[in-house]
């Protein structure tokens, strides 16, 4: 017997109306960056030290310009509208919101991201997604790994984030997320949570809507909004994409900042406003 082939006529359709009849099947996909910081674009350094210039320290309170990051996130075909996640464990210093690495300096290898991640599935139109991040429910180990990686030649192995302990007795969080769309522009998203441990842990969710920074540069001074629409429901605002909505599942207390630099914590330069990007490490991990 001849082996048959199963074609998804769905999925087909689809790459079809996208090709013939310009439908934006292919608009929102999973466009977002893994890492910003330590790239060459956002480089403005006079020696092109690239690694150096933007750091990952840096990279929670000072805004990008040509792009943005986040875990597992999507956004629109030109990255101005964005959607990702934020995790904290109650242990970390930070919030989780974007991979971490090591610079070219700090590894013996070279730059080396020191994360788990997993893209699962997605369909050519990206009508469908999956994406699974590992999360320890121990304190994230960012000094250990620069001081061991720092410290080791380069005819030694890397030191990774398993090596570190961090994932011992199972202790860490299985975290999906999928996204399916019920049409070009309206995005379902599910975020589904495993504890793989023997005990009970807590792990705060941060869905998380944005518009990168594009009015800061003196280009277009033209600034999109976020505002609550009603209870649950976030509006978005932009002068080219248009309008969209956040609808949430429930009634979740909803948080708001601007994408600006904290000039405070990073020159020691008084900031425009308190609303700054690293705005919700200060509410949620400090408790201010």
């Amino acid at each position: 017997m001849a082996e048959q082939t199963i074609i998804d006529v769905t999925e087909q359709k689809r790459l079809n109306e996208a090709r013939e009849a310009g439908i934006p099947w292919k608009k929102w996909g999973p466009y977002l960056s893994e890492r910003q910081w330590g790239t060459v674009r956002e480089d403005y350094s006079e020696d092109g030290n690239a690694w150096d210039y933007f750091t990952h320290d840096q990279s929670r309170s000072r805004a990008y310009r040509w792009g943005e990051d986040g875990l597992g996130g999507i956004c629109d075909d030109k990255q101005r509208l964005c959607f990702a996640l934020a995790l904290w464990n109650e242990r970390d210093p930070i919030l989780k919101e974007r991979l971490y690495g090591l610079t070219n300096s700090e590894a013996n290898h070279g730059e080396d991201v020191k994360e788990y991640y997993f893209y699962i599935d997605s369909t050519p139109t990206h009508s469908y997604m999956k994406y699974l991040y590992k999360y320890p429910q121990r304190e994230f180990p960012y000094r250990d790994l620069v001081e061991t990686n720092r410290g080791r030649t380069r005819e030694e192995m890397e030191y990774e984030l398993l090596d570190t302990g961090v994932f011992a007795d199972d202790r860490y969080f299985d975290v999906f997320l999928e996204y399916a769309k019920e049409g070009p522009e309206d995005v379902l998203v599910r975020i589904t949570v495993h504890n793989r441990g023997s005990e009970a842990a807590r792990l705060h969710l941060l869905p998380t809507l944005w518009f990168r920074n594009t009015w800061s540069w003196g280009d277009d001074d033209r600034k999109p909004t976020l505002r609550e629409a009603e209870p649950g429901v976030i509006a978005a605002s932009h002068h080219e994409l248009g309008e969209y909505r956040l609808y949430c599942d429930g009634r979740p207390e909803l948080l708001f900042t601007e994408n600006e630099t904290n000039t405070q914590r990073l020159w020691g330069q008084p900031n425009a406003s308190p609303y700054v990007k690293d705005a919700f490490h200060a509410y949620v991990v400090a408790g201010q």
